[in-house]
Order: structure tokens, then C-alpha cells, then sequence
């Protein structure tokens, strides 16, 4: 069911300094950040040759990143992103199989335009997944 790793996201305190540092340090190839109103989030993507690495940082006080921030201020990997072909028969798969969908079940449209679902950490060794429609 599962795909390809599309990108692991880490949270952190300073979107431009954490940009910055990728691309200073490690010569990595840095976007331009992007609002996510309906995630809470500001995103910076780091593209790599076989992935991404997704920076982000709260947007706004009520952002779920902001309590992660609380809890590890110096930030840390938030989620893993996998591919799946179709949201919903993934959705549904899970479901059956006992996994919690957050959100209600009901995909967003993530940073990259496409379908998203979060998956709770508690079902998958402590990680948060999320899941997006190639």
C-alpha cells in the first residue's frame, strides 16, 4: 500500500535560520517558504536527490507545531510522509486494521497541492505519519 518516502519533516524554532544551515552547511538546495493556513504551519523544502526534508515552524499560536516546540524547543523530526496512490482505499485499509486516521478521516490538501491524512503516532512505534496522494 504504501509508497515511496516522500519527505521527513522536522519541526523548528527558526524557519530561516534552520534553512539557512542546510544550505550553508550541508550545499543543500533550499525553497522558498510557504504559508499552510489550514496546517498551521510555514514550510521550507529542502529537495534532495531520492526525498525532501520539510522544515517547518508554527504559524500562529494555536499551531500543532507550536506544542511540539513546547515539549522540544530546539525542535526534532515531527512525521514521516509516505506515498499512496489513493487516499481514501488507504484510509479505508487503515480503519479496517484498527489504525486512528486524525482529522476526522477526512484529507487536506497538503503543502505539495495533493491529499493528505495523519496517522496517530500511538498505532505506528511513537511516529507520526502522513500519508499523500501521488
Amino acid at each position: 500500500m504504501i509508497g515511496r518516502l516522500n519527505h521527513i519533516a522536522i519541526a523548528v524554532p527558526d524557519l530561516e535560520a534552520a534553512a539557512r544551515r542546510y544550505q550553508d552547511m550541508l550545499g543543500a538546495s533550499v525553497g522558498a517558504p510557504q504559508d499552510e493556513p489550514d496546517h498551521g504551519v510555514t514550510v521550507v523544502f529542502i529537495t534532495l536527490p531520492n526525498t525532501k526534508v520539510e522544515l517547518l515552524t508554527p504559524l500562529g499560536k494555536d499551531s500543532p507545531i507550536a506544542r511540539f516546540l513546547e515539549r522540544n524547543p530546539a525542535g526534532g523530526i515531527h512525521h514521516l510522509c509516505y506515498e499512496v496512490k489513493d487516499i481514501i482505499a488507504a484510509r479505508d485499509h487503515l480503519l479496517a486494521r484498527g489504525a486512528r486516521v486524525l482529522g476526522g478521516g477526512k484529507p487536506k490538501i497538503g503543502a505539495h497541492g495533493k491529499p493528505v491524512l495523519f496517522l496517530h503516532p500511538g498505532d505506528f512505534n511513537g511516529t507520526l505519519i502522513e500519508l499523500e496522494e501521488v
